[in-house]
């Protein structure tokens, strides 16, 4: 993957580890997802720590550190090795953040928390999710469980989490999971100010908008959807940053970082790409569910 993608091609970016989770859970998970990756710097305070498919962030602040998802259950090792190599103490990470409740994101919380002592903070509406280590209302699909973990506080829209003078706010952007929660802050690269998204997810993925026998895949859902497009749209965000590589282009960010070149990671019009995109598909996947439930 080379260069900036254009928007349709964005489009699909954003799309594919969603669609993923669905196909590859009950086959083969992606050799990227658990393949470690060399970290690497986003801005003065956030870095990426997370493997060559999954990501997570980790923020760093002088009263401790602040770690943003764990990606699989065979991920901590990586993520502690990439904290360590890049100069700090996985000892030190004094809050976990989730994104959403789903194993790829979720399933390395409880080994994380055990190692660090940290608090987890996740969307309200996820809570059960993360406790129960489940897909809510597939809960039979034994492939999508995960290790369940205990949330030591719930967020939900504005509401924010601060450490160390760093303050991280909650944007709930329901309907991949009920407590879908993309997390924006202030950083600063090469000096200058800008506004960052760890986004959650907008996609269908396994996700039933629709279904004749069993309903939706949990009451609400398609409003919770349409909900969440509205709060991203409303949003300024120059950083766009994802919790799957491909959702926000990082091989072709990566090839074009280099000392002395404008950062690859900001670009003020990609969450508004990927969000078109992103509705585009729902869009279809919503009429074609529905009338398939006809």
């Amino acid at each position: 993957m080379a260069g900036r993608p254009g928007f349709a091609t964005a489009g699909r970016l954003a799309l594919v580890a969603g669609l993923a989770l669905a196909a590859t859970a009950l086959a083969q998970t992606p050799a990227n997802w658990e393949r470690p990756a060399k970290p690497f710097r986003i801005a003065d305070n956030l870095y990426y720590v997370g493997t060559e498919g999954l990501s997570v962030f980790l923020i760093t602040t002088p009263a401790g550190h602040i770690l943003v998802d764990g990606a699989m259950a065979s991920s901590p090792k990586l993520i502690d090795a990439g904290i360590s190599q890049l100069g700090f103490k996985p000892a030190d990470v004094k809050i976990l953040l989730s994104t959403h409740a789903h194993y790829d994101h979720a399933a390395g919380l409880a080994q994380l928390k055990r190692d660090t002592g940290a608090q987890l903070v996740a969307g309200t509406a996820d809570k059960l999710a993360l406790e129960t280590g489940k897909y809510i209302g597939s809960e039979e699909v034994k492939a999508f469980d995960f290790t369940p973990v205990k949330v030591d506080r719930t967020v939900g829209q504005g509401d924010t989490v601060s450490l160390g003078g760093v303050v991280v706010t909650a944007q709930h952007t329901p309907g991949h999971t009920a407590g879908c929660t993309s997390w924006s802050l202030p950083v600063a690269i090469d000096g200058k100010p800008h506004q960052a998204l760890i986004f959650c997810s907008t996609s269908v993925a396994a996700n039933r908008l629709a279904s004749k026998t069993r309903g939706p895949q949990y009451p609400g859902i398609v409003a919770d959807y349409r909900r969440a497009f509205a709060r991203l749209k409303s949003l300024k965000v120059d950083v766009f940053l994802a919790p799957h590589a491909e959702q926000f282009g990082l091989a072709g960010k990566l090839a074009r970082l280099r000392p002395g070149a404008p950062s690859p990671f900001v670009d003020p019009g990609e969450l508004a790409r990927v969000v078109a995109a992103s509705e585009a598909d729902f869009e279809v996947q919503l009429k074609k569910q529905t009338q398939a439930a006809r």
